[in-house]
């Protein structure tokens, strides 16, 4: 199949582009000795998939949020890293010219080694819409683990690939329930300003706003939202707005206002490859090996670690396993990869010092979804931009927060689309299942009974205010919520119990965590500012005291 982002040679390795420089450390950390112990030798970052055989300074497992800022500090701060990335490049376009596919015309970039897709939405106007697809080690990872399906991104930049670009910081007063053990105070003076310049945030313009067709459909959750008495609030974004006008304005390819989402973003979202990692890169300091999936990682005889890494090819055959040396190891595998590669390690003895804590404490951040049937006089609009700006806040009262969501059909549905986040209790864990030589996380679908309760506190009354009624065709057949997913997984290796204070693995030196794992079952909000910040947060302090 063509679309894919190999290298010219296939070696799978990301080559070194010059962005913006952006190398100057914000971190004020004049001189620093380098990482390696004289005794021994790690090789600076080279172009290319990592070598068998070869020993680095620092090696990063993930280039999602966290990964991406680990990189770029560490390298702004003199060291050499390498990032292992389980999914592809995604920067060389298909036989259509597009690197990513439509979001209503799936193909196999669409999906991580399925043969059929596992679209959220199930079902529409009465039919089944999954479609048989190629092999393919796509972008988006429908993972299902048991009592829940997962959704995450596949590819250099981690879930910034897939996800609506919802930057939103929580809100003060929510904080001390997301990371009791972090001082809030640092965080909102710096840390998550950090993160959200980092990430070129940014709000639309809300005239604009007003005017454009593409909003329509967000206009009319906010017109419901206000006349049943909730707060409509506009939520910042990484997606470039100057762009998406000219999209409005048919000067420039269209990627937003054609609905591209689920599969990735062709032109105007600010993902991580535009961002962190373009700034990680652009120091040579940083090498980025992709189709590479770690498998083990245990103490090395003579110091540091130990990691074996399966080389893939693009229909997930292993072509080749590595073994190298990295003094030491960040997971930045996400919430699941992180998790289930540490409760591994743990059970089977590689890493047999990790506490008791390593698996558990993971959540959905309270994720539901459902759809409303509004009337002929509330169109949404066929041409609806694939960015959501804007939400109901029902936080305080109800326990929800509920994006105004897209339904990017190209044709007019008359309906309302919600993707909720809600204080969900709620946690799991993930353990070893040694006869299916597996981890297994027991999350059961019960579970998310408090957050449909928690949403129909904003759209019960919504619905008897409007004389609506709810959606009973997106998930399945006379079926109102989508209570089977996620897209915001978090925990399994917490904040303070799993590692220290500050994401350092306990029973190992020169082990951290650095990725959404740390953060326990839920943010109140959309999760990836504040993973940013968390990880501006930790490399700064690791960076002071362990470099």
């Amino acid at each position: 199949m063509s679309g894919t982002t190999t290298r010219s040679d296939g070696s799978g390795g990301v080559s070194r582009r010059r962005f913006i420089a952006g190398t100057s450390s914000i971190l004020g950390v004049a001189s620093l000795a380098t990482l390696a112990p004289a005794t021994q030798s790690y090789a600076a970052a080279a172009a290319g998939p990592i070598g068998d055989g070869a020993r680095v300074p620092v090696l990063i497992i993930g280039t999602g949020y966290g990964g991406s800022v680990a990189a770029l500090r560490l390298a702004q701060a003199g060291v050499d890293v390498h990032m292992v990335e389980m999914g592809m490049a995604w920067d060389t376009p298909g036989s259509d010219g597009k690197i990513f596919a439509h979001t209503t015309s799936p193909d196999g970039r669409s999906y991580w080694l399925r043969t059929k897709t596992k679209q959220p939405l199930s079902n529409f106007l009465g039919f089944p819409i999954d479609k048989d697809i190629p092999r393919y080690t796509g972008i988006l990872d429908a993972e299902d683990m048991g009592g829940i399906l997962v959704y995450q991104g596949r590819g250099v930049g981690g879930g910034s690939l897939v996800n609506g670009g919802m930057a939103v910081t929580p809100k003060r007063e929510n904080f001390g329930a997301v990371l009791p053990s972090v001082n809030a105070d640092e965080m909102y003076s710096t840390y998550y300003p950090r993160a959200n310049a980092g990430l070129g945030v940014s709000t639309i313009d809300p005239a604009w706003f007003d005017s454009v067709d593409c909003y329509q459909y967000s206009r009319v959750g906010r017109k419901h939202a206000q006349r049943s008495g909730f707060p409509f609030v506009f939520v910042p974004g990484v997606y470039d707005w100057d762009y998406m006008k000219q999209e409005a304005a048919g000067t420039v390819p269209k990627s937003a206002v054609a609905g591209e989402i689920l599969y990735g973003n062709n032109y105007g979202k600010k993902s991580l490859q535009k961002t962190y990692i373009a700034k990680a890169t652009a120091t040579g300091k940083v090498s980025i090996s992709a189709l590479h999936k770690v498998t083990t990682v245990s103490p090395a005889s003579g110091g540091g670690y130990t990691v074996v890494i399966e080389q893939l090819d693009t229909s997930g055959t292993t072509t080749a396993t590595k073994t190298v040396t990295a003094q030491k190891v960040f997971f930045a595998a996400g919430s699941v990869g992180t998790s289930k590669l540490l409760v591994k390690l743990k059970a089977t003895g590689a890493l047999p010092r990790l506490n008791a804590e390593i698996g558990k404490g993971w959540g959905d951040n309270g994720n539901v979804m459902c759809g409303r049937a509004n009337h002929m006089w509330d169109a949404t609009g066929k041409v609806q931009s694939s960015i959501p700006t804007a939400g109901i806040d029902n936080w305080a009262a109800g326990g929800a927060f509920a994006e105004v969501a897209p339904l990017p059909t190209g044709i007019e549905t008359y309906a309302s689309f919600y993707l909720s986040i809600t204080k969900n209790p709620n946690r799991a864990a993930f353990s070893w299942n040694a006869a299916a030589n597996k981890v297994e996380l027991n999350w059961q679908t019960a579970w998310k009974q408090p957050s449909i309760d928690a949403a129909k506190t904003i759209f019960d009354k919504i619905n008897s205010k409007e004389g609506t009624i709810y959606r009973t065709d997106l998930f399945g057949t006379y079926k109102i919520w989508g209570d089977h997913l996620t897209y915001h997984p978090l925990g399994g290796a917490v904040l303070n119990k799993a590692t220290d204070n500050y994401g350092r693995l306990h029973g190992y030196t020169g082990l951290y965590v650095i990725d959404g794992s740390l953060i326990p079952g839920n943010t109140s909000v959309n999760p990836f500012v504040t993973i940013t910040a968390l990880a501006e947060r930790n490399i700064e302090k690791i960076i002071a005291t362990d470099v």
